[in-house]
């Protein structure tokens, strides 16, 4: 196969298909959404390719039909109909009060009337403007207008740490978006795209026929690639890569049907030939690590969290689930789907190995010293664990833990909490990629931590004690015979009892015992 372009950060449908770039053909969702229905919402994390999803339907609604030859979609339209196309998108840029948020869609509105050669009576009135866009598009082109809606929450998303502020801007955004409910004699499709969901009553007042496809089975795919895309779109770039590493890398994410890759992270992969978290490096938000660090979250059970459907899709300023707030950004992902009694319940998950490692090592750097050398601590556990060096490993924590100055145990009250410091002890392996299983279960009761690392076992049982070490960790493990599940592995298991000091803030018992 020939290779072709690879569209990295190309949002743009007619770009791809005019050049001779890589194009996954996802028009089939696309038929299957506008024979369905009318009014649509999806959520997706950045850089999913919700805006190319999004322009695919303006350019297929506005009847280019050269653009579509090849596809799937080409047979199935009538390219004879063009409808009128208004588009909104709040990806550039952030808006940080109500009166930028108020002259942005001013701005946005008249684009669309300028596109459409119409003009508004009172460019002053988002509500009457937009209406009359609508109504006026209708009249002029003889069809139905269609609306798309990008990054429709960011203004909100951008705001989360100022609450105040995120309000006002969602008052404003649905003040917008409450014409699209009143608009419906003029409008023939509305698709709505962001990273977060919003609920109908907050920011969509009334717009209760929208349909969200979210976590509909049958769209799991509709934005990412599959397995099948890398496999036959993508064949020629495969050529010198692990099939295996790039799936566990970047796989996994899931929305209750097929699971999909981030697309950018597969196409930076093709042109760099190195895996790297580039999707995770585009920036994570600074609000995220604040939450988690505000919450105390017990970092061992991040990626094994359980909610319902009410929750996950429970989104709001005064009100964001850790649980929500991670779906919906990307950072977990659904595991497994339960229904009982009619209720949907889900296991979630990191999606990858990119997320969780990333994640990991952001948490740690934002719960420990910047001064302390935590790079170099990591590189210095893996080659420790290598050795098994179980006094290095003992001096290595015990070092680092007593070298964090008291104003900052003070100053960061992420550090006052009991679980921070078997926290930052996972977030170490958890940051260098290494097979962890928190709190595993057994007929004898729940173990903190299960390690496999090169053909071994690693048992962690942690306890917070007062002065002294107190050796309850190590006996723990042993007196609950919590190595018994694992001894049909065949192979070496080490028990480790860890206990930190409450009152000296710093790890004083490291017992160790191996089984051959």
């Amino acid at each position: 196969m020939t290779r072709k372009i690879l569209p990295i950060g190309i949002q743009t449908f007619r770009e791809i298909r005019d050049g001779d770039h890589y194009y996954v053909d996802k028009t089939d969702f696309a038929r299957r959404l506008i024979g369905e229905g009318k009014y649509y919402f999806l959520s997706r994390p950045r850089r999913f390719g919700k805006s190319l999803f999004l322009d695919t339907l303006g350019e297929l609604f506005a009847g280019t039909e050269p653009l579509f030859r090849g596809l799937h979609i080409h047979e199935h339209w009538d390219w004879a109909t063009r409808y009128p196309v208004i588009r909104i998108s709040f990806g550039g840029g952030v808006i940080q009060t109500r009166g930028e948020l108020d002259r942005r869609i001013l701005a946005l509105l008249q684009k669309n009337r300028r596109a459409l050669d119409l003009s508004c009576s009172d460019e002053t009135d988002i509500v009457g403007c937009f209406a009359e866009l609508l109504e006026a598009a209708h009249t002029t082109r003889g069809q139905r207008v269609v609306v798309l809606v990008d990054e429709y929450d960011k203004p909100i998303l951008d705001n989360l740490g100022h609450p105040e502020v995120a309000r006002e801007l969602r008052d404003g955004l649905r003040n917008l978006y409450s014409v699209i409910k009143d608009s419906d004699a003029h409008i023939r499709f509305a698709f709505l795209t962001g990273v977060s969901k919003f609920s109908k009553v907050s920011l969509f007042s009334g717009l209760n026929n929208l349909r969200d496809v979210t976590l509909s089975r049958e769209y799991s795919g509709i934005c990412g690639y599959t397995e099948t895309d890398l496999d036959c779109v993508f064949a020629p770039e495969l050529e010198g890569l692990d099939r295996e590493r790039i799936r566990l890398w970047y796989n996994g994410y899931n929305w209750t049907g097929e699971a999909v890759y981030n697309p950018f992270d597969v196409l930076l992969l093709f042109k760099e030939r190195q895996f790297r978290p580039w999707w995770f490096e585009t920036g994570t938000p600074t609000f995220l690590v604040d939450l988690l660090t505000e919450r105390e979250t017990w970092l061992p059970r991040l990626g094994h969290m359980e909610t319902d459907a009410t929750l996950l899709s429970a989104f709001e300023v005064d009100h964001i689930a850790t649980e929500a707030l991670l779906f919906q950004s990307g950072y977990l992902t659904i595991e497994r789907e339960e229904e009982i009694s009619g209720t949907y319940f889900y296991q979630l998950r990191y999606p990858n190995r990119e997320v969780y490692q990333s994640l990991n090592g952001a948490l740690l750097t934002a719960w420990t010293p910047p001064d302390q050398t935590e790079v170099q601590h990591r590189k210095s556990l893996y080659r420790l664990l290598l050795a098994n060096d179980f006094d290095g490993l003992r001096q290595l924590f015990t070092a680092f833990f007593a070298s964090i100055p008291n104003d900052w145990y003070r100053n960061n009250p992420i550090a006052r909490y009991e679980g921070y410091y078997a926290s930052v002890f996972y977030a170490y392996f958890a940051a260098l990629g290494l097979d962890l299983t928190p709190e595993e279960s057994s007929h004898a009761g729940r173990l903190d931590l299960a390690l496999r690392f090169n053909g071994q076992i690693y048992l962690f049982e942690f306890k917070v004690v007062e002065l002294e070490p107190e050796g309850r960790a190590l006996q723990q493990i042993k007196g609950r015979g919590y190595a018994d599940k694992y001894r049909a592995d065949g192979q070496p298991m080490h028990l480790i009892g860890v206990e930190f000091s409450r009152e000296r803030r710093q790890l004083v018992g490291f017992a160790v015992e191996t089984l051959d």
